[in-house]
């Protein structure tokens, strides 16, 4: 058992630390939603494998920068604490850095979602029957979504960590999304009535547990559901 707590502690400390940024740091705020707005305005656009990819990788520079930025400033402040023109130099070079990946991100969406005959592909798409993107595909990007809903959640509440307690159930929204998943992939009502009673009980095992209120576990089947059918039939075209 410490074996697996071992594994599995880094995986939580890392987290931790991308919440402690969201809610200290208003610039990372910023840059979540966008990458959760800019997502879906991927999806809406019927951006391709490739084309997703290259912008989530993209996106997700921009707040790696921001994160390496928070952590010089934080460190920084800690050796320094009064006024340097050398710790202020290092400040400014590395929000230089966050600038920097920040223009690229947005050059490199603006010629995805804006690029050569992409509007008479948009129509195409959303005059076609076919999804764009397979279910595979829009199972991984929600469940993406929900994690970035998850540490958005626990950033907003007051207490929690990622694993453990806070506004938002990373544990039941991922189940509810997958339990809509299976809703929308299945014909099979038995199959689909078990996919929901299967995040039905992993939402009452959180509040067995005492990681969550119901007022908390409220909030996380709205959360997975909302998502799960953003991905199976706003974006479907």
């Amino acid at each position: 058992m410490s074996g697996r707590r071992n594994v599995f502690e880094p995986f939580k400390v890392a987290l931790n630390g991308i919440i402690f940024t969201f809610k200290t740091q208003r610039h990372m705020r910023f840059h979540l939603y966008v990458v959760f707005v800019v997502i879906l305005l991927g999806l809406f656009v019927g951006l391709g494998l490739r084309e997703m990819l290259v912008l989530l990788f993209t996106i997700s520079l921009v707040v790696v920068a921001e994160m390496f930025n928070s952590a010089i400033e934080a460190v920084v402040d800690l050796v320094s604490p009064n006024y340097n023109p050398m710790a202020k130099f290092a400040k400014d070079i590395s929000a230089g850095a966050v600038l920097i990946t920040t223009i690229i991100a947005l050059v490199v969406g603006a010629m995805l979602i804006l690029g050569e005959n992409r509007w008479e592909m948009l129509k195409i798409h959303l005059s076609s029957e076919a999804p764009v993107i397979g279910p595979p595909l829009r199972i991984i990007i929600g469940a993406f979504l929900c994690l970035i809903a998850t540490i958005i959640g626990k950033g907003l509440g007051k207490r929690g960590q990622i694993l453990q307690g806070g506004l938002v159930s990373g544990h039941a929204a991922l189940g509810f999304f997958f339990a809509t998943c299976a809703v929308m992939l299945t014909t099979n009502a038995l199959a689909a009535g078990l996919a929901v009673l299967l995040a039905a009980i992993i939402a009452q095992s959180r509040y067995d547990a005492t990681f969550h209120a119901i007022v908390e576990l409220s909030i996380d089947a709205p959360v997975g559901v909302i998502i799960g059918l953003m991905m199976f039939t706003m974006f479907s075209k």
